[in-house]
């Protein structure tokens, strides 16, 4: 199994996960021409896919939804309320009716030789969840937009052997930032997005020895920096309560507008 972060920041998201023969995406929130562009560097066609899994309905994960499933003939997976979120969104135009595939947490669904288990996370959308994804014995984790995480989070992303977690921001860059107080107030909140702190904490208590890679996604543009997302995760590892030390395993900071390397699950 392998996983490509084609583009993960506040600005558009859109994650590749696929096996010999089966390939989807999580999120299409870039444009349709700029996901065709990267899933053609993996040597995939768009014509290929076999799913795209949305995460929730934000612009930042559907603004590409729309132009693909529509060109391409792609399944869309959401749960009810992301499905019906994204009707009632005017600007993707109409997408038929048979391409909407309708998911719910903790049920598993497979497609083809891989079977995908949505988990709920906490953020101020109609239904959201974040995935694993399963080929063979190997499992990977797509994990992002939550405000904060509990043990029904941890107990879903024990024994990862990959996992793309949120790091959005700094508290102090967005505290000091530019924002309005509403918007700090949103991103700070439960429903919002995991600092850095909270993503290395998190990474703290789900370590183990499978784990082969983790990158860190979804970066604010406003409010944090890869180099700062990267060193305070690494510390939050080093301060938690388990064997583990940062530098076990690689950890890898999505671009916000360029391709991360293909990760090879082995």
């Amino acid at each position: 199994m392998r996983m490509c972060s084609i583009a993960s920041g506040s600005s558009g998201n859109c994650i590749y996960a696929g096996s010999d023969t089966t390939h989807i995406l999580v999120d299409v929130g870039i444009s349709g021409k700029k996901t065709v562009q990267g899933l053609e560097k993996l040597g995939v066609k768009p014509e290929d896919l076999d799913g795209i899994f949305v995460t929730h309905e934000h612009a930042d994960h559907i603004n590409g939804l729309g132009v693909m499933a529509r060109k391409y003939g792609i399944p869309v997976y959401g749960t009810k309320g992301t499905l019906d979120a994204i009707r009632r969104t005017s600007s993707l135009g109409k997408i038929d009716e048979s391409l909407f595939q309708e998911i719910e947490a903790d049920t598993k669904i497979t497609v083809k030789d891989m079977t995908l288990n949505p988990m709920r996370i906490s953020h101020d959308a109609a239904e959201p969840v974040a995935y694993r994804i399963i080929h063979g014995k190997k499992k990977i984790g797509i994990v992002t937009d939550l405000g904060c995480y509990n043990d029904y989070t941890v107990e879903c992303l024990k024994g990862m052997d990959a996992l793309l977690i949120e790091a959005n921001h700094d508290v102090n860059m967005l505290q000091v930032g530019p924002y309005p107080y509403y918007l700090k107030q949103r991103i700070l909140g439960k429903r919002g997005h995991l600092s850095n702190e909270l993503s290395g904490q998190l990474l703290g208590r789900i370590l183990n020895d499978h784990m082969q890679t983790v990158i860190l996604g979804h970066l604010s543009r406003d409010n944090n920096l890869p180099e700062l997302a990267y060193e305070t995760v690494r510390v939050e590892i080093a301060m938690a309560d388990n064997a583990y030390k940062a530098g076990d395993f690689p950890i890898r900071v999505a671009s916000r507008s360029e391709m991360s390397e293909i990760i090879e699950i082995a």
